[in-house]
């Protein structure tokens, strides 16, 4: 038995990557092993997110991380991929928890805010002292966000605003939720973004339980019933769904680096495991159809981690498209998801227990599947572009 090739050395990526995305890359990889994955199967069963940890991803410059200025650490789009892959490889309700505070909440007030919302709000979520959530999907109202029944009225030097939203990604603990609703009796065109704050009456925030996928990363709803907002708390610079459209494209784009790290965290360790399970006197490593099982899922992972590299670069030098987008989280999640349930298999009954990643990347991979965008509207999206045909 020789020593065993490792995706890294099959996708030779480092040799395209900079010191400094290799550095980044490692130090969030040294967090992860030892700080999160030592405890990643109690949080999933316990259903808790670690916010012990947020100071510690606030100091690395993780919260808000590809921002430039406000206290942000101005990454670039790869080195923005390259972290939340290593997130992801703990646990996809870490990296979700910096995707939602970074690339919807903050990424909104940075792209929409004025100097003023700019200044109140980020350099504190940089440093993690406020945290925020993204108030879109409702529940009546998920891929068809244009739908949303969500209303603010202007009512003198304030809007009062009246709606739920579902399926919110921190928010019962936030500090701030980035709500999207429409100004009075307007359609789609009217949509707004509003900074709403923890303490404004007629905003609560209850926390949505019985999942089984996401289990560590804190749901919940955000509940508006008469909520009075400054005016000075609304997002100045977009107006229609462009504007949270804008902040799906930007996370979208990290979930497609993200997903491969849940990939690799189930393909090591069940090579491992197959390396040292025996059955029929020897590991089933041996075996022919383990090999085949593990060369296709080793093939799929490397093809993602180039095709997430390529439009990374495009994304630095201001390229790439939002179809492009929605092309690599369609591809990387599928990939992902694969990986996770054929390494479930390989592991036999064992794969159902905690004590092996496989389960939980797999049930945490099912939501990623569905959120920012169902795979089944990414394929229409690319369809769209390929045949100029709407089919929605």
């Amino acid at each position: 038995m020789t020593d065993p090739m490792s995706l890294d050395a099959l996708s030779a990526l480092d040799l395209h990557l900079t010191d400094e995305e290799r550095m980044i890359r490692a130090s969030v990889r040294r967090l992860v092993r030892e700080r999160y994955l030592p405890q990643a199967a109690a949080l999933f069963e316990e259903e808790r997110f670690p916010k012990e940890l947020i100071p510690e991803l606030a100091e690395m410059g993780l919260l808000g991380a590809s921002i430039k200025g406000y206290g942000c650490a101005g990454m670039s789009a790869v080195e923005y991929g390259l972290i939340l892959q290593e997130l992801e490889y703990g646990d996809s309700g870490l990296r979700s928890f910096v995707s939602v505070q970074g690339s919807l909440a903050m990424h909104a007030i940075a792209a929409y805010g004025d100097e003023e919302q700019k200044q109140r709000f980020l350099p504190e979520m940089a440093a993690g002292r406020l945290i925020g959530c993204f108030g879109l999907t409702e529940p009546d109202s998920g891929s068809d966000p244009g739908s949303m029944q969500t209303r603010a009225r202007p009512d003198g030097d304030d809007y009062v605003l009246t709606g739920t939203k579902m399926w919110i990604t921190n928010s019962p603990f936030a500090d701030v939720a980035v709500v999207w609703a429409k100004v009075g009796d307007g359609d789609a065109r009217s949509i707004r973004g509003f900074i709403v704050e923890r303490g404004m009456a007629g905003f609560e925030t209850p926390t949505i339980h019985g999942k089984m996928s996401l289990r560590a990363s804190t749901t919940g709803e955000i509940v508006l019933d008469e909520c009075r907002v400054p005016a000075r708390n609304m997002l100045p610079g977009k107006q229609g769904l462009g504007g949270p459209l804008g902040c799906l494209s930007q996370a979208r784009f990290g979930i497609a680096w993200g997903a491969l790290g849940a990939a690799k965290a189930c393909f090591e360790s069940t090579v491992s495991y197959t390396r040292e399970r025996t059955q029929f006197g020897v590991p089933i490593a041996k075996k022919q159809l383990v090999q085949a099982t593990l060369a296709d899922l080793a093939s799929e992972i490397v093809k993602g981690d180039i095709l997430a590299l390529h439009y990374g670069r495009m994304k630095d030098q201001g390229s790439l498209s939002p179809v492009q987008v929605s092309l690599a989280k369609r591809n990387n999640v599928g990939v992902a998801l694969d990986v996770a349930r054929r390494c479930r298999g390989l592991l036999g009954g064992n794969g159902i227990l905690l004590e092996y990643p496989a389960i939980r990347h797999m049930l945490n991979l099912e939501s990623v599947y569905t959120y920012e965008g169902t795979h089944e509207v990414h394929t229409l999206v690319l369809g769209k572009a390929l045949t100029g045909e709407d089919a929605f």
